[in-house]
């Protein structure tokens, strides 16, 4: 009898443990950047090789990833992404971002203080030495421009679809329901990825804007030849994460990622 109620016990506890352990595990936020350098991450600017960080764009300065123009005399269509090196499916992340300073010349209007962050991104090294944008769904970031409203947190689609409220949206960017953020104020940006399925855009913990299936666009020439080498897939599961640089400087900290169970 006694043997009997031990054995119960210990499948009771185990039982009783095992969701709390795997809530755990869901729960940890692991951070991708580590502060003191760019270990971990790939720069790919538009003209270049994968690795080549085009006049230090990108670098860490106080604790901070930093987009830099101080060495350019003007942009030259020099877009450029800096890719982490994992694949993600099912994730949140989050991370804080601001505007600094002036936009660098000859970059175009629309580029004014304006980031974001790509993922279910192609690899870096699968990308066309001239392409502007890896395919991948983009996580909009955009600053106040001082006199009116201009909503941040947007989603925009180089290569891509998404389907919104059932329907599917070929257009390039579409707008969230944010406020203006103007200035040089830390924003705190967080995207729920679950695969192909949902996906929600946060901005200082409000949710402003949501979609789902994510897919490679058959009219793209770049989503075209993805689509090929997928064997006619279209829908996006994972892929990489990259930070943008457009044009005009802005800062990065605090970026974690939590995975989750499928």
């Amino acid at each position: 009898m006694v043997r009997y109620f031990l054995l119960m016990l210990l499948f009771t506890v185990c039982v009783l443990s095992t969701p709390a352990q795997e809530k755990k595990a869901d729960s940890a936020w692991v951070s991708l950047f580590n502060g003191k350098n760019l270990d971990g991450w790939t720069p790919k600017f538009a003209g270049h090789e994968p690795g080549d960080n085009y006049l230090d764009t990108f670098r860490v300065e106080d604790g901070v990833l930093k987009v830099a123009y101080d060495k350019y005399k003007q942009f030259d269509g020099k877009f450029g992404h800096l890719f982490y090196k994992d694949k993600f499916s099912h994730y949140d992340l989050r991370l804080e971002y601001r505007f600094l300073g002036e936009q660098v010349k000859a970059a175009p209007t629309w580029a004014l203080r304006n980031s974001g962050i790509m993922f279910h991104c192609q690899a870096p090294r699968s990308m066309r030495k001239e392409q502007d944008f890896p395919v991948s769904i983009e996580y909009q970031f955009l600053g106040g421009p001082g006199k009116g409203e201009r909503a941040t947190g947007n989603m925009c689609s180089p290569g891509t679809n998404v389907v919104i409220n059932g329907k599917l949206v070929t257009q390039h960017c579409v707008n969230s329901k944010s406020k203006t953020y103007p200035g040089d104020q830390w924003v705190v940006a967080e995207l729920q990825v679950r695969g192909s399925g949902k996906i929600k855009h946060l901005i200082n913990g409000a949710v402003v804007m949501e979609y789902e299936q994510p897919q490679l666009d058959p009219k793209d020439k770049d989503g075209a030849a993805l689509i090929k080498a997928a064997n006619g897939k279209l829908l996006l599961e994972e892929g990489y994460i990259a930070l943008q640089a457009e044009s005009h400087p802005c800062e990065f900290r605090k970026i974690e990622v939590r995975v989750l169970k499928n």
